[in-house]
């Protein structure tokens, strides 16, 4: 199987792109600077490396590019910085989830393809019956207001919710929703809800990245686990967590 990554070169993105080669895929990804890479990828012939800004791809390019691969997955978020939360792009994993799905539907491939968008427990599926508390709500409200990336995060997954749908014959979509990311070397146990089993905000929990990339990885790997998620925004939690 022929995978796209984006945002590779990010923490989750990265262990997303060793868990697929673990998986003996090959995987294209697309970085803007091939200098924060791995040695390892650039001599592995499983992985192609693009240099590119997705948003700067033109259409052609973007067709091109997804065109051999049967599954996409968008691991983007904004830089932890200033610029990064309140600078250009602001729209970056929207955009670039329109993008790669309307390069998707313009091949008119015969075959379906795999998308699996990196989310938030911060955003709700609203295709579910996902209750909040009234502070939650109010803080979910601030947090649009004042973090341009949120807003993205919700936007991103409204378009496959209601873009894509539920039967789009080119595309088949996950949004992965982890709870608080922590670092761990080791994949670890870990449990996946449809939706969140406690507040994103008043009590969150924790999931570490490379358990993440694993269940992304096996999304794309398994397609029993791949029937049982479609059209769906599970919840991924560490085992550890008292749920």
């Amino acid at each position: 199987m022929k995978v796209l990554v984006v945002g590779a070169s990010g923490a989750t993105g990265s262990q997303l792109v060793a868990q697929l080669l673990l998986k003996q895929h090959f995987v294209k990804v697309v970085v803007r600077s091939p200098h924060k890479l791995p040695e390892s990828w650039k001599n592995n012939d499983h992985l192609q490396i693009i240099v590119a800004s997705i948003l700067d791809l033109s259409e052609n390019e973007m067709r091109v590019i997804v065109n051999d691969c049967d599954a996409v997955a968008s691991c983007l978020g904004h830089n932890l910085t200033w610029k990064g939360i309140y600078g250009q792009p602001r729209k970056l994993v929207t955009d670039a989830t329109k993008r790669l799905c309307n390069a998707i539907k313009s091949n008119k491939l015969e075959r379906t393809t795999k998308f699996v968008l990196m989310n938030t427990t911060g955003n709700r599926n609203r295709d579910l019956d996902e209750r909040i508390s009234f502070a939650q709500k109010c803080v979910i409200g601030l947090l649009r207001l004042l973090l341009p990336p949120h807003v993205d995060n919700e936007k991103a997954a409204d378009y496959l919710r209601i873009q894509i749908g539920q039967n789009n014959k080119a595309i088949e979509w996950v949004a992965v929703r982890p709870d608080g990311l922590i670092n761990e070397d080791q994949v670890s146990d870990y449990k996946i809800y449809p939706s969140p089993t406690r507040s994103a905000i008043f009590n969150a929990g924790k999931v570490s990245r490379i358990n993440v990339a694993h269940f992304m990885a096996d999304l794309i790997n398994d397609d029993n686990l791949w029937d049982k998620w479609k059209g769906q925004m599970p919840v991924i939690y560490s085992s550890s967590q008292d749920n």
